[in-house]
């Protein structure tokens, strides 16, 4: 807020109302004004970051979304970090200003417009909390990321059991249907490697990305997180790409554009439920690339047997 204070203190009231005008939808302005709140003091104009660059920090932190998924390739905005880290306005950076409020007004207006109760003064002044609450989301995310890959992991298990010869804790050894040694492992970039032995030498196979989070507004963020540890695969040997992420309510078109090297979308609550046409397909998928029979899902069994 101090800030935020001082780079109003030195620009033009003309022009910013002239900017504010262009930028905030007025429905957006009606909300705020009816709770005495300034429209800069929740959306952004030009002639306030030319100001004071690090007010970038400001207007994410009211969306409360940590740097790391703000400045991700995903999100587009990677060429203002050095705005809010460092102060910085280069010739590049200043052009895109208007671009940058559009986009940021866009979500700051819907913040505004869904609170409830109605958006008040102290909600804006509170900012330090907001703060501390985004950086709690971007480390709850990787717990979140964490356990859905070791449980993915343990449903993997499940499916090749009668194979597995040696189990350690991050490491499957199992022999097929044809005699060859299969290693199934937990490891990063990819987050799930499977590796054939033919006469000695390890081929690799499939990469499986896992992105265990649900939050639909950074769901492109992770599956760009995907496509760069498939990239990496693929430049190690592997020939297949699978991601494991929530689908439900996203357009897979778009996911598809942020990861164009997965080659097998699975939806993250079906493989991690053990049930549905993703886990079926998830479960016949692994079978065959691992060269096993396949048996019949447990919940199947239980459901024949009920039948019976």
């Amino acid at each position: 807020m101090d800030a935020l204070s001082e780079a109003l203190a030195v620009v033009d009231p003309h022009i910013l109302k002239q900017q504010l005008s262009k930028y905030v939808p007025a429905d957006a302005q009606r909300i705020l004004a009816a709770a005495g709140v300034r429209d800069e003091h929740v959306f952004p104009a030009p002639i306030i970051l030319e100001a004071k660059p690090t007010l970038v920090g400001y207007y994410r932190l009211l969306l409360g979304i940590p740097q790391k998924s703000f400045y991700s390739s995903a999100m587009g905005m990677s060429r203002f970090k050095n705005m809010e880290a460092r102060g910085l306005l280069g010739d590049r950076q200043r052009t895109a200003l208007p671009a940058f409020c559009v986009a940021m007004a866009e979500g700051l207006a819907d913040l505004v417009r869904q609170m409830s109760p109605t958006v008040t003064a102290r909600d804006v002044t509170e900012l330090p909390l907001l703060t501390i609450g985004s950086q709690f989301q971007g480390s709850n995310n990787n717990v979140i990321g964490k356990r859905a890959t070791l449980d993915v992991f343990l449903a993997i298990a499940e499916i090749v059991s009668g194979y597995v010869r040696k189990r350690e804790e991050r490491i499957l050894r199992l022999v097929n249907a044809s005699g060859r040694a299969v290693i199934i492992a937990l490891a990063t970039d990819p987050d799930v490697r499977i590796q054939e032995d033919f006469n000695g030498a390890l081929r690799n196979k499939v990469a499986i990305e896992i992105k265990g989070g649900t939050d639909k507004s950074n769901a492109h963020n992770r599956a760009g997180e995907a496509e760069k540890s498939h990239q990496k695969a693929r430049n190690e040997g592997f020939r297949d790409f699978w991601t494991v992420i929530t689908k439900k309510g996203l357009d897979m078109a778009k996911l598809q554009a942020e990861s164009p090297t997965t080659n097998s979308w699975f939806d993250a609550a079906q493989v991690l439920g053990r049930a549905g046409e993703d886990w079926e397909e998830f479960r016949s998928r692994l079978a065959g690339e691992v060269g096993i029979p396949l048996g019949r899902s447990r919940r199947k069994k239980r459901r024949q047997g009920h039948d019976r």
